[in-house]
């Protein structure tokens, strides 16, 4: 007997080749990557990037530095995109919030007991809704992987659902699937349908605290999986890689990935998301050269 999460799944291609994704998505990158290698799409990429510090160091002084990186290059760059979001741990929420002086700029939690999602329920959704409370615009949480392992999806999609009802209409969330745990294409397929149909606002590859982290292949699947669920329900479901983007061509990549999977509806700073700090500066020293 089949419950309705499995229901849900059926609906779906769930049954991917790796193999045939590996080729795919390296057909892709020879054919197209080199004509998005322009100063236009650096710039959009720059507009997308989560500046993010997420360490076991960090403190309400050295958030409060980093937030003023970011009203800095503002002031420095004026001609130049600001960055979409800070991401920080829920803790740090108000410092970001007293600190930032740049409009626009969306503060982001990670929550729900990241990066394991090990917790009880309680314990996530009051973090959550601390967070909020804090000044948090956007909340990232992380499936509870273990249960999609098990097959245990209706576990899972109930996680997702009561966090987002923490995060309320107006508070975006962004589902962590972390990827490299998933191991293959269906699984990561079958977790993306399921995050979407529980309320994930947007899908994110990666804690970055795993390796392997964000990899074109997770993505194109992703970004698949995002253009099905879409053409079935008409909602737009954001993409956020995360975690292994070292150079300005990953970044690349990634773009060039949604761009030909899910099309110029996607190419704004609202529904692609980078999830990285150190390309900010890479990418301003190649704008400014």
């Amino acid at each position: 007997m089949t419950n309705k999460y499995e229901e849900v799944l059926k609906q779906y291609n769930c049954n991917l080749d790796d193999a045939q994704i590996r080729d795919a998505v390296k057909q892709l990158i020879a054919e197209k990557v080199l004509e998005n290698d322009t100063p236009e799409v650096k710039k959009f990429l720059l507009g997308s990037v989560e500046m993010t510090t997420l360490k076991t160091t960090d403190s309400d002084a050295s958030v409060m530095a980093f937030t003023e990186q970011v009203n800095k290059l503002d002031n420095e760059y004026p001609d130049l995109p600001h960055v979409a979001t800070i991401c920080v741990y829920p803790c740090f929420a108000e410092a970001v919030s007293q600190t930032l002086q740049v409009e626009g700029v969306e503060i982001a939690c990670v929550s729900g007991s990241f990066p394991s999602s090990q917790a009880r329920m309680e314990v996530k959704v009051a973090e959550t809704k601390l967070a909020i409370a804090d000044g948090a615009t956007e909340i990232d949480i992380v499936m509870p992987v273990g249960k999609f392992l098990e097959g245990d999806f209706e576990g899972v999609c109930q996680d997702i659902q009561e966090l987002k009802e923490a995060c309320g209409e107006n508070v975006p969330m962004k589902v962590i699937l972390e990827t490299g745990c998933l191991k293959t294409a269906s699984n990561i397929k079958k977790a993306s349908i399921l995050a979407m149909y529980s309320g994930a606002d947007y899908i994110k590859t990666s804690t970055g605290k795993l390796d392997p982290a964000a990899t074109p292949e997770a993505a194109y699947v992703m970004c698949q999986a995002i253009k099905e669920y879409y053409k079935k329900t008409g909602i737009q479901i954001g993409f956020k890689p995360a975690g292994g983007m070292n150079t300005v061509m990953d970044a690349i990549i990634y773009y060039t990935i949604v761009k030909e999977v899910l099309g110029e509806q996607w190419l704004t700073n609202k529904w692609l998301r980078l999830g990285t700090s150190r390309l900010t500066m890479q990418l301003i020293d190649e704008l400014t050269k």
